[in-house]
């Protein structure tokens, strides 16, 4: 496996990535590896449900710009596993829903990381899981509490970097 650190001014987030999701793993580490994520922000967050990011076009937003249609002009091919869900802490790849994607293909570079204790499990083989916080659960619920506007953006920015830290 490959452990992953999320760092915010509310702490950082630890977790691994699945070796049963390989598409998603690597292209994770990929863009973790080439900076892409630094200072991206959480720009969707909506508690007990979960917290997103991973938006190109959040690096250094105007306040109140909608934010969630940028990525690296690519998709991911769905990689769902009957034993990967959305529990708690689940790292898992957002997409665009509906008609338009049929095969239900992930963003390119934006996730998610489920919120509440009793999971998002309605989520489960509709989105690709790809890994799991395993260590900093408290910062996911202090950045859910933030205070949002009507599109669920914090007002307050929360940046994040993230880093590769260990791999197996």
């Amino acid at each position: 496996m490959i452990n992953f650190s999320i760092h915010t001014d509310f702490g950082d987030m630890n977790g691994v990535l699945y070796n049963e999701t390989p598409q998603h793993r690597d292209n994770f580490v990929k863009l973790v590896q080439s900076g892409y994520y630094d200072g991206t922000l959480f720009h969707r967050v909506i508690s007990d449900f979960m917290i997103q990011g991973g938006d190109p076009n959040s690096k250094n937003a105007a306040p109140g710009q909608q934010l969630g249609m940028g990525g690296p002009g690519y998709t991911v091919p769905a990689e769902f596993n009957r034993q990967l869900q959305h529990e708690r802490g689940a790292l898992a790849s957002a997409r665009t829903g509906g008609p338009s994607n049929p095969l239900k293909a992930s963003s390119g570079s934006q996730f998610y990381i489920v919120h509440p204790e009793s999971g998002a499990h309605f989520l489960d083989n509709e989105y690709t899981v790809f890994g799991k916080i395993t260590d900093g659960l408290t910062v996911i619920d202090q950045i859910a509490a933030v205070e949002k506007d009507r599109s669920d953006r914090p007002l307050k920015d929360v940046s994040m970097t993230i880093r590769i830290v260990e791999q197996e």
